[in-house]
């Protein structure tokens, strides 16, 4: 049964940016935006604590109220875009979209109500 998201951007946002935070590896820092292309869909940027300076950028898309389709938009190591086929930056994806989707199903009381 799908239904259609009716929550505010807005207010999804800031859900999001308090709840992402905590998800994540401790010492790990996200930045939560609006999709401005998009109003089902958000902008996240991880950084990731320690010496390998990597960041991610992720678009995160309701598909409906509960499921959320996450894509990987870039990955840069100490500000520059690097080969995201790589076995260690594969495996951080996979954990990064895996919080990504624990975060969305903690926010289902917002978007499902």
């Amino acid at each position: 049964m799908n239904r259609e998201m009716t929550v505010d951007q807005q207010k999804l946002v800031e859900a999001w940016q308090e709840q992402l935070p905590i998800l994540l590896n401790s010492g790990d820092k996200a930045q939560v935006q609006a999709d401005e292309a998009d109003s089902r869909a958000i902008r996240i940027h991880i950084e990731v604590e320690g010496r390998q300076m990597y960041s991610f950028d992720f678009a995160c898309t309701y598909v409906d109220s509960r499921e959320v389709q996450v894509s990987l938009i870039d990955v840069e190591q100490d500000g520059k875009t690097v080969d995201e086929r790589t076995d260690i930056i594969q495996q951080l994806v996979s954990d990064y979209t895996r919080h990504i989707h624990q975060c969305a199903q903690t926010l289902q009381s917002l978007t499902h109500s």
